[in-house]
């Protein structure tokens, strides 16, 4: 009996939390994606050659996480899932702990932009829910479908069914839910100063560079400013400069101040410039910083004062209200 309450109180914390944790990232797979290609890199696993499929890996990782969660708590195919849980914690306790003992990934990314814990702090937190999941293991006998028939079946797949439209949808236009710093009706500002605790603060390294000065002091503001992010011209999608180009062009018509912002070499923004008629000239940022403003390559933000307004992905800047 006491077995049997502890298996569905872990069943109910072990499904919820898995949910949550691959939910959070769902709506940003492009970010988890990132994280695998800092975990993939030279300094940390060694393991370069799986950087080009970080994206697929992540997708992958996210669905099988939130899916698992629906399937635990539902109770299909219990056998499957338990053990489906069992294998993923084993890999996420591995990562965790070779990201505290090593002190190589700071923030692995487990509960995406929303939820920040320390190395150590996600590797306990992944100690405690693999217990859970070996009480899962136990108490499997006792683990049975909360629906009769196919109904949980149903509901399993129809819930792959809408997990793979989010992934789709969000990699097309943006995040559905942006948890990071630059989200709409932040101030960026805000986010630079430093707290009395010294921590800090949840944007830096946010500089808009020329050739003689860093203009982002005086870019904060300004009232109308169009920000176009291409972070890295080398994988840039280069259908977006026409519609980038038009934008831009209806921007300055409006009063706006538009720059390019681009970690990229200068000759090489020069030559796109030239090569697609852009109507503005480029400033550096760091490409971290770039990546954590926008999941879009090219993607436009719009600042009042430095409060982000508006973003879209280059695919949608007709939608842009200027």
């Amino acid at each position: 009996m006491i077995l049997k309450l502890i298996t569905q109180i872990s069943r109910i914390l072990v499904g919820a939390l898995f949910i949550f944790s691959g939910f959070v990232k769902l709506v940003d797979p492009i970010g988890s994606q990132y994280k695998f290609q800092e975990y993939f890199s030279a300094d940390v696993l060694n393991m370069e050659f799986l950087i080009p499929y970080a994206l697929p890996f992540a997708i992958l990782l996210i669905i099988a996480e939130i899916l698992l969660g629906v399937m635990i708590l539902i109770g299909y195919k219990p056998k499957f899932t338990v053990f489906s849980l069992l294998a993923l914690m084993l890999v996420f306790l591995f990562l965790t702990w070779y990201s505290a003992y090593y002190n190589k990934v700071t923030d692995c990314g487990c509960f995406g932009d929303a939820v920040k814990l320390s190395t150590w702090g996600t590797f306990y937190k992944n100690v405690v829910l693999i217990a859970l999941v070996l009480i899962l293991v136990v108490g499997l006998k006792h683990i049975k479908p909360i629906f009769t028939g196919k109904i949980p079946k149903v509901i399993t797949f129809l819930s792959l069914a809408a997990f793979l439209f989010i992934v789709q949808h969000v990699l097309t236009h943006l995040p559905i839910i942006d948890f990071r710093a630059y989200a709409v009706g932040k101030s960026i500002p805000e986010g630079m100063q430093y707290k009395e605790d010294g921590e800090i603060p949840p944007v830096h390294d946010f500089m808009l560079e020329d050739e003689q000065a860093d203009l982002a002091p005086e870019l904060l503001k300004k009232e109308k400013v169009m920000l176009v992010i291409v972070y890295n011209l080398d994988k840039v999608d280069k259908n977006g400069f026409p519609a980038i180009k038009g934008v831009a062009a209806k921007a300055k018509e409006k009063g706006y101040t538009v720059y390019g912002v681009s970690a990229s070499f200068t000759d090489d923004l020069i030559l796109t410039k030239e090569k697609y008629d852009l109507p503005f000239d480029f400033l550096f940022c760091d490409e971290t910083t770039l990546k954590t403003m926008i999941r879009a390559n090219p993607g436009v933000i719009i600042l009042d004062k430095g409060t982000v307004m508006q973003k879209k992905n280059w695919i949608d800047v007709d939608e842009l209200e200027l």
